[in-house]
């Protein structure tokens, strides 16, 4: 199940997850793994990601409401 996309904001950012592991201060593959969403982030680091991206924490995440809802 996807819930993140910290793939998809590293992706539209020209970021890589070394860059993000080394910004954060985690090991590249916990970052990885959040990025296949094997495993997820806490809030905390999801918003330590959003501040160093630049983005709005709602963008590193998937809606839980459909389109036609």
């Amino acid at each position: 199940m996807e819930i993140n996309r910290i793939k998809v904001a590293l992706a539209e950012t020209r970021r890589k997850n070394k860059w993000l592991a080394e910004q954060i201060g985690k090991d590249e593959s916990t970052i990885s793994q959040w990025c296949t969403n094997a495993r997820q982030p806490s809030l905390e680091n999801l918003l330590k990601i959003a501040k160093i991206l630049d983005i709005d924490i709602r963008e590193l995440l998937y809606s839980t409401k459909n389109s036609t809802d």
